[in-house]
C-alpha cells in the first residue's frame, strides 16, 4: 500500500487509501497516540472489499506525519478537524462518511459539526460526547488510571521500555471476552515505533486545547449517527456511549459485549456490518 502525502497549510499528513475511489468514500480518524496503522489494514481491506472507498490517516505527531517538539504543539483539537477536510481535499473528495475512534471520535464529532456539508454520515466508536458535561458519566477505571500515570517516568528513546509500557497498555484496555495476543502487539507496536518520525511527540495530544465553539451543538447534528462501544472499556465506560443515544436525534447504539477500547478481530464482524448497513443509509453522490 503506497502512502500518500498530503501537503496543505504547512502540514504534512500521510495517508493511504483501500478500494475503488469510485465507491463512497468512508475517512477512518484514529485516537490518541495512534497512527493510522491502528485502524488494522486488513480491517480496511474488508470494508473496502464490501463497496467503500477507505481512507486512514496519521494524525499530528503520529507516523509520517507533521510533529512538533514534546510538550510544545502548535495545534488544537479544532485544527485536527481541519486536518480532516485536508486529507478530503487531498483525495478530491467532497464529503465522506466520518468515522472515529477514541480521541479520534471527539475529532470526528467536530467535523461534522464544523464541516457538515462534508459529512454524510457519522460513526463514533469508544469516545465521549464533545460540548457536554460528562461528569456524571463513569471515569476511568482504577487500574487503568494507575497503569496510565506510569507513562511520566519513560524513557522515550527506549524502545524496549516503551515498547514494554505500550504492550501493558494495550493489554489493559483488551477485550475481557476474547484472546489477547500479545505476540502479535508486541510486533506491532515496535513497528508503529519505529515508523514514527520521533514517538514521544504523540504525547502531545495530552495537552492540546479546544474552544467551546461547539458546546450544546450535539444536540442539533442531523446527521446519522452509529455509536459502537464496548462494555468492558476502561477509559470510556460504556455509559458515554449510550449518552449520544440521549443526546443526538438521529441515532443508533450497537454495544460490543466485552468489548474493550480497542478493534478486536473477534468484534470485527459486528463492527462492519453495522458501519456498511449505516453508511448505506445516506448515499451522496461524491
Amino acid at each position: 500500500m503506497q502512502t500518500k502525502l498530503v501537503k496543505a497549510d504547512g502540514v504534512e499528513l500521510a495517508s493511504e487509501a483501500f478500494g475503488n475511489p469510485n465507491d463512497s468514500a468512508i475517512l477512518l480518524i484514529m485516537g490518541a497516540m495512534a497512527s493510522m496503522l491502528w485502524w488494522p489494514k486488513e480491517f480496511c481491506q474488508r470494508l473496502a472489499g464490501k463497496g467503500r472507498y477507505v481512507i486512514r490517516y496519521d494524525n499530528r505527531d503520529t507516523g509520517l506525519s507533521t510533529n512538533y517538539p514534546v510538550g510544545k504543539p502548535e495545534y488544537s483539537f479544532d485544527d485536527m478537524a481541519d486536518d480532516a477536510i485536508r486529507v478530503l481535499d487531498g483525495y478530491g473528495i467532497s464529503s465522506a462518511h466520518i468515522v472515529g475512534m477514541s480521541m479520534g471520535g471527539m475529532i470526528a464529532q467536530l467535523v461534522a459539526l464544523k464541516y457538515p456539508e462534508r459529512s454524510r454520515t457519522l460513526t463514533l466508536i469508544s469516545t465521549s460526547p464533545v460540548g457536554f458535561d460528562t461528569a456524571h458519566l463513569p471515569g476511568m477505571t482504577a487500574a487503568y488510571t494507575e497503569h496510565s500515570a506510569s507513562y511520566a517516568d519513560l524513557d522515550w528513546s527506549d524502545r524496549t521500555q516503551v515498547a514494554e509500557f505500550m504492550l501493558a497498555d494495550v493489554r489493559a484496555i483488551s477485550s475481557t471476552r476474547h484472546p489477547f495476543d500479545e505476540q502479535h502487539a508486541r510486533d506491532f507496536i515496535v513497528m508503529d515505533y519505529d515508523r514514527a518520525r520521533r514517538f514521544e511527540s504523540a504525547t502531545n495530544h495530552f495537552v492540546l486545547s479546544s474552544g467551546d465553539q461547539q458546546k450544546g451543538k450535539l444536540t442539533r447534528l442531523r446527521l446519522p449517527l452509529l455509536v459502537i462501544h464496548g462494555t468492558s472499556d476502561p477509559i470510556f465506560p460504556v455509559e458515554h456511549g449510550r449518552e449520544f443515544i440521549k443526546i443526538v436525534p438521529e441515532s443508533k447504539l450497537v454495544e460490543i459485549e466485552g468489548g474493550g477500547h480497542e478493534l478486536h478481530p473477534d468484534d470485527w464482524d459486528t463492527m462492519l456490518e453495522a458501519l456498511i448497513g449505516h453508511t448505506t443509509s445516506k448515499e451522496n453522490t461524491r
